[in-house]
């Protein structure tokens, strides 16, 4: 059964439209890297699931992401993306605000570590490190958003595969250890979890607020402003969501540890 929604997703002709079979050139090989390294890291979380058994719905919510993420990555939005501002702005967000939080939910690291051992380890504990300073995640995230929505990187990453797939990296990773840093933070760091989100909160909504109200595309002629006025609905309204999730999740955590602080 654990091998059913990969096969499936593999072989549905939706998902099918950008992907390591039917596309050709730098296309095909950027899109089978893509595949590999998802399928690997899946691989390892399914074989880890096997030594260090997660909850029930951690294991679902992994699996289910990951499906996602293919979707995301390999699918027809992708494609999309290339002449749709508003569609590239739907997959940096799926990235951003979708995978990379529900990901850091399942907790996937016991599972990873016991299949990898240490190797793995030495690769992600520079982003724990980084995770364990809210602020700094945020900092980091943020130069990574605001980098790739500058239009000559912006038209850069939309013109050159390799370009693309670095930038899904950074959002991907970046994301990951910032929402790591947000979500699974000790109570003693809730006021800096709380600002990094409100800080990421605004600057992603003021982003967003710069492409809706703009006077002209700032993406190339060949994207209507409409268009743009979309994406940065999406960036400024539907993405800010989660970042107040977050903040309420994070205001109702420090209100606890106000209390439980009055009654001692």
């Amino acid at each position: 059964m654990r091998l059913v929604a990969p096969a499936l997703l593999l072989w549905s002709p939706a998902v099918l439209a950008h992907n390591p079979f039917t596309s050709t050139g730098e296309d095909q090989l950027a899109a089978a890297l893509t595949g590999i390294l998802l399928l690997g890291y899946w691989g390892l979380y399914t074989w880890g699931s096997w030594r260090t058994r997660p909850s029930p719905a951690r294991q679902v919510t992994f699996h289910v992401t990951a499906v996602l993420a293919f979707a995301a990555l390999l699918g027809p939005l992708d494609d999309w993306a290339k002449t749709s501002t508003a569609a590239h702005m739907t997959q940096h967000m799926l990235l951003m605000v979708v995978i990379a939080p529900l990901w850091v939910l399942c907790r996937p690291l016991p599972q990873l570590t016991a299949v990898s051992g240490r190797f793995l380890t030495r690769l992600w504990r520079p982003g724990l490190q980084l995770a364990g300073k809210p602020m700094l995640a945020a900092y980091v995230h943020g130069f990574m958003i605001w980098f790739w929505h500058l239009p000559y990187f912006y038209m850069l990453a939309v013109e050159n595969v390799w370009w693309h797939a670095f930038e899904h990296a950074c959002f991907l990773i970046t994301a990951g250890i910032f929402w790591w840093a947000v979500l699974r933070a000790s109570s003693a760091r809730t006021p800096w979890v709380l600002v990094a989100l409100l800080f990421t909160l605004m600057h992603t909504g003021f982003l967003g607020a710069i492409l809706t109200f703009a006077n002209s595309p700032l993406y190339g002629e060949a994207r209507s402003l409409q268009d743009q006025q979309l994406a940065g609905l999406i960036m400024w309204v539907a993405a800010a969501v989660p970042y107040i999730l977050g903040c309420t999740w994070a205001g109702y955590r420090g209100y606890q540890q106000l209390v439980r602080a009055h009654h001692l």
